[in-house]
């Protein structure tokens, strides 16, 4: 081969793998800089989403399903 053709090649390759890693640490610290909701933010959540509750379990023939 060429020797222009492996410095092309590595040249390639290097870059790709440098690529990836930096992906993979932008990736890696961007999950654990979203605070948690503050209390006041809690609050309005389930003010207007309702409580944070599970929900009662669905009774017999309440299913939502099609009467076909």
């Amino acid at each position: 081969m060429n020797r222009s053709l492996v410095i092309f090649i590595g040249a390639v390759v290097a870059a790709a793998a440098l690529s990836v890693a930096a992906t993979v640490l932008i990736l890696k610290t961007d999950g654990t800089s979203k605070p948690a909701m503050s209390e006041e933010q809690r609050a309005a959540r389930e003010k207007f989403f309702g409580s944070g509750k599970e929900l009662q379990p669905i009774e017999k023939g309440q299913e939502m399903r099609p009467r076909w």
